[in-house]
């Protein structure tokens, strides 16, 4: 490659300036000069003829009329006009599903002194992609971009909301503070929403308790119950005689029902009602008789509805069905005769020797079932006679209302 060369001293090239001083030429004196222009005069008359005038001519051109001689025209040097390149965008991240610039043609351009171009300011950042990440957030803008009008203008109207944000004195602090703050009646509305709340979840738990666990643990307390009575008649430790309140001595059988549950004695609630357990009236004046009993009118009381409710479906209960009171000696077979819906809680000639409104008419050997009604309340009561049909020894066998 040719170098750039230094200019000459003074403004004229070669060729074109005229050489002065030349004493003599060939021997000849010469008192004028030798021109760029081709013509040479001589005081004594000389002039340059002939062969070398041609052959200075065809040589030469225009350098000499007269075929003078002249050292060659050099050209000024110009350098090469070099086009410089076009800038161009950094490739955009592959995440970006947006428009994208072309990248640049892959062999580059080389600046006229052979030297790389130099990387353009908005080119990549050299290292890995956290670092480009972290230099395109420093230029405002994830891929480094420019940021837009949309982002300049959010950015101006948050500078101008900021700088209209003058300090608050201490009374208008206050007073937006006590305006934030709800009044009574907000608060006092939230106090009785919550107790309300609570309250309802309150009862939601009671009512799961009465109608699901307490059935749970009462049927568990007189299953218990059955097995041990069952145990103990099979070992012989039990004998017939007066019972404890509280302690199971038989099993009643509603097979229409598909109820099996001990009987324990007395109608207490906390000992015998809520263990799932049906009571017999066997205190004070409610003191009924026996099934072994001659005649008389053996009673039962038990729950309608939580604590195991083994008399819930009595209702269903029609005339001719069969209820078996199975004790450790004997099994005591009745048949349904009557039911009176509903009467007061109040009546307890119902459980008497020969109940009024049952159609006994005589004494006998009766039974009397009696719950609460409606259901899920205890306003009245339910009442189921039946009259004594069967009385088997175990010995032999299970009656047919318990042999399936």
């Amino acid at each position: 490659m040719t170098a750039l060369r230094p200019e000459r001293e003074s403004a004229s090239s070669y060729g074109q300036e005229p050489y002065e001083g030349y004493a003599s030429f060939g021997g000849y004196e010469a008192s004028g000069s030798f021109e760029a222009s081709g013509s040479f005069e001589a005081s004594g008359g000389f002039e340059t003829s002939g062969a070398f005038d041609e052959w200075n001519g065809e040589a030469a051109g225009q350098q000499g009329r007269h075929g003078g001689y002249a050292a060659p025209v050099e050209e000024p040097y110009v350098a090469p006009l070099v086009e410089e390149p076009e800038p161009y965008l950094p490739a955009v991240d592959e995440e970006t599903v947006a428009l994208r610039i072309p990248e640049p043609p892959s062999g580059g351009s080389i600046s006229p002194s052979g030297a790389p171009t130099a990387t353009p300011a908005t080119g990549t950042t050299p290292g890995g992609r956290a670092a480009r990440r972290k230099a395109a957030k420093g230029r405002h803008g994830r891929h480094g971009g420019a940021r837009t009008t949309s982002e300049a203008a959010e950015d101006a109207e948050e500078v101008s909301a900021d700088a209209s944000k003058a300090p608050l004195s201490r009374v208008e602090a206050r007073r937006q503070a006590r305006a934030r703050k709800p009044s009574p009646g907000v608060v006092a509305s939230r106090a009785i929403g919550e107790v309300f709340i609570t309250t309802g979840v309150l009862m939601l738990l009671f009512v799961t308790y009465q109608l699901w666990w307490t059935n749970v643990r009462a049927h568990e307390a007189a299953d218990k119950e059955t097995s041990t009575l069952q145990n103990d008649w099979a070992s012989g430790k039990r004998a017939p005689g007066e019972f404890e309140p509280g302690q199971g001595f038989a099993i009643l059988h509603i097979p229409e029902l598909d109820v099996v549950v001990p009987i324990a004695q007395g109608v207490s609630n906390k000992q015998v009602l809520d263990k799932g357990m049906v009571g017999h009236y066997s205190e004070g004046r409610l003191k009924t008789a026996m099934p072994d009993a001659k005649t008389g009118n053996f009673a039962l009381a038990g729950h309608r509805n939580t604590h195991g409710e083994p008399f819930r479906y009595i209702n269903k209960l029609k005339k001719g069905d069969e209820v078996v009171v199975e004790t450790q000696d004997e099994y005591f077979v009745y048949k349904v005769t009557s039911t009176l819906p509903v009467t007061s809680p109040s009546n307890t000639s119902v459980i008497s020797p020969v109940p009024p409104q049952s159609g006994f008419t005589k004494p006998g050997r009766y039974i009397t079932l009696t719950t609460c009604t409606p259901e899920f309340t205890s306003k009245y009561r339910l009442i189921v006679w039946g009259k004594m049909v069967e009385e088997r020894p175990r010995s032999k066998g299970k009656p047919d209302a318990l042999v399936e």
